[in-house]
């Protein structure tokens, strides 16, 4: 974590393990998809962002030689709000000129990019959910691949060949990636029953985010337009509630096979 990291964390008032660093899907060849189609994969999923009232984010600035901005970018909109909540006692008056903002993670994405060009560009640095991470660790402790940091995504595979399992959505098979673990577990439960005679083989895997916008943006591989991004069922709630476009299901179709 970069030393403006930590000072954004302690001034603030978030735990500095929330935040962790950037790194790529290790299994996941880096070799690109079209921006507009990378943006179409990340505009789904919901994220939180505390803006003041203006609707800029809130940042925190460097000291000395290190004059980059960062904000902080939830995945959770709960953590959000608990974060506001610490901001109340620790500087009130801040806190009575912030709110939290849902914004679309393709926004956020975009945003990041375009200000990469400009001098002192502003990072989003996103802050996962602790179960989630705590999920990531005990999976990477399994799998003897330590989890690395990020915002943790779980996929299955299985089968002969190991294939990652797919689901059906809109008549195609689609590799979905979810940021809730459980959402994962059921449809890897639905999949053991169907195929009881692979069962055995199913393992679920964990890779960061960043890891796999990264890849999206770096590789040729088909299988790339074949992912999908799965809300937690926190967001997907919010965004049945805030009437906006509906996420990918939590409950997959029952026609889980391995892809190949």
């Amino acid at each position: 974590m970069s030393k403006l990291l930590v000072r954004w964390c302690t001034t603030l008032g978030i735990a500095g393990s929330a935040f962790l660093g950037s790194a790529i899907a290790g299994n996941m060849a880096a070799l690109a998809l079209p921006e507009a189609e990378v943006l179409q994969k990340l505009n789904p999923v919901p994220v939180f962002t505390i803006a003041d009232e203006q609707g800029a984010p809130l940042v925190a600035s460097g000291e000395g030689n290190d004059k980059g901005k960062v904000a902080g970018v939830f995945i959770s909109q709960n953590d959000a709000n608990q974060f506001v909540n610490q901001l109340k006692t620790k500087n009130p008056e801040l806190a009575s000129k912030v709110k939290v903002v849902p914004v679309s993670l393709g926004e956020v994405h975009k945003l990041g990019q375009s200000s990469q060009s400009q001098e002192n560009a502003l990072e989003f640095h996103y802050v996962p959910q602790e179960e989630a991470v705590n999920s990531a660790k005990t999976i990477g402790e399994a799998n003897k691949q330590p989890y690395q940091g990020g915002v943790p995504l779980f996929v299955a595979k299985g089968g002969e060949d190991k294939g990652y399992l797919t689901i059906e959505k809109d008549s195609q098979q689609v590799i979905p990636f979810f940021f809730d673990k459980q959402q994962l577990e059921e449809m890897v439960a639905k999949f053991k029953q169907q195929k009881p005679d692979v069962a055995a083989s199913v393992n679920i895997e964990v890779v960061p985010l960043e890891g796999v916008i990264q890849t999206l943006e770096t590789s040729e591989d088909k299988m790339l337009e074949k992912i999908v991004l799965v809300p937690s069922a926190e967001s997907i709630e919010f965004l049945q509630n805030a009437s906006v476009q509906p996420a990918p299901s939590a409950a997959p179709a029952p026609e889980a096979v391995p892809a190949k």
